[in-house]
């Protein structure tokens, strides 16, 4: 439980789109609230997006309309669909898992992932 592994950063140019992955398990899908953070060089991680066990998305309003999170129906993986990319999406994506038993401000259970790069760029 608390499986967590990221795919699909990489270079893309600005009005880009680019498709992260997050691979979990049915034990960690059943238990906890996945979704995404981001933090740029020398900055702090934000909240991106996450999907709830009931399948109810969320969004920060910086990427509200451009990113579109959602559950792989032929894997257990959460999926973040980037579009419009800007530069300053620019930062390390990181997969997030918070216990659906805890308030969201509780985080010291949080599993994370190790981080995929995202760069939009010329």
């Amino acid at each position: 439980q608390g499986y967590l592994a990221e795919s699909g950063g990489g270079l893309v140019q600005p009005g880009g789109s680019l498709r992260l992955s997050c691979a979990t398990d049915e034990g960690t899908l059943g238990i906890y609230d996945v979704g995404w953070y981001r933090q740029a060089p020398g900055g702090q991680r934000e909240f991106v997006a996450t999907m709830t066990k009931q399948g109810v998305a969320e969004y920060a309003n910086s990427v509200k309309g451009r990113f579109t999170i959602s559950r792989d129906k032929d894997k257990t993986a959460i999926s973040l669909q980037m579009t419009n990319l800007q530069p300053a999406d620019t930062a390390t994506y990181y997969c997030n898992a918070h216990p659906i038993t805890l308030p969201r401000e509780r985080i010291e259970y949080d599993r994370w992932g190790q981080g995929t790069q995202v760069t939009v760029s010329l």
